[in-house]
């Protein structure tokens, strides 16, 4: 049997394992953060919780007979990625990335890119007042001091201090409709979104809506891929090259 670590948290990462759970002599284990009370499980077997850093995942690799390694964690976990790449480097065990592509802008789109959270604070007042916030709850502090910007806050999980003064809090995940997310813009008077590129076509419907209310989006772009890793954008990719690794053994 060959036994795939999928590093997941992602809505490919579940449909990656219910593919691979399906071929023969092919045995996943999808590992999850942890960070939300009520994780979307895949299908198969589930480990939950960190690995305590790359040295903790080659460990976890060698223990497990890891046969390869799938990084299809959230866009911006750079850390996990970072590890993944240095425990299969350590163990040699093989390792592919499974990213989806980022989101395109489109004709009526008002996008103002940064390149972190940070920037997107400083750049904030600037452009709006009333902010639609989605780049997750880890994130809230680097908007904590501004006092002169509202912000309607969706996240999974209830967020923790530090946190925006000015602040209503929705838990909600998705997938929204282009209808409700206007919806939600309007009646809040929300004149800015603020998001991450995270590519997800279940949180797209944002970015329609501002296109059609002419509302800017500032989007805060990825972190680097892995360059140690083959890495490809879709489900089928990622299952292809596990038949390939598959048969080469």
């Amino acid at each position: 049997m060959l036994t795939i670590l999928i590093l997941g948290g992602t809505a490919e990462a579940r449909h990656l394992a219910a593919e691979l759970n399906t071929l023969p002599d092919v045995t996943v284990i999808s590992s999850l953060a942890g960070r939300t009370s009520t994780p979307l499980l895949p299908h198969g077997r589930v480990r939950i919780g960190g690995f305590g850093g790359p040295s903790g995942l080659a460990a976890f690799l060698r223990a497990e007979h890891i046969g390869a390694i799938i990084d299809a964690t959230h866009p911006f976990a750079a850390v996990i990625s970072a590890n993944a790449v240095d425990a299969a480097g350590r163990s040699g065990v093989p390792l592919l990335v499974l990213r989806r592509p980022g989101w395109i802008s489109r004709e009526g789109d008002d996008w103002r890119r940064v390149p972190t959270v940070a920037d997107a604070a400083a750049a904030l007042p600037r452009i709006g007042r009333r902010a639609l916030l989605t780049t997750g709850r880890q994130t809230l502090a680097a908007f904590a001091a501004l006092d002169d910007v509202w912000f309607l806050v969706r996240t999974v999980e209830p967020p923790a201090p530090p946190v925006p003064a000015q602040m209503t809090v929705i838990l909600d995940r998705g997938p929204f409709t282009r209808a409700s997310e206007r919806a939600l813009i309007e009646t809040h008077a929300v004149d800015v979104v603020v998001t991450k590129d995270s590519g997800s076509p279940s949180t797209a419907a944002k970015l329609d809506a501002a296109r059609d209310l002419s509302i800017p989006v500032l989007i805060v772009d990825r972190p680097p891929m892995p360059t140690d890793a083959e890495s490809v954008p879709t489900v089928p990719d990622a299952v292809a090259w596990v038949v390939r690794h598959s048969a080469r053994r």
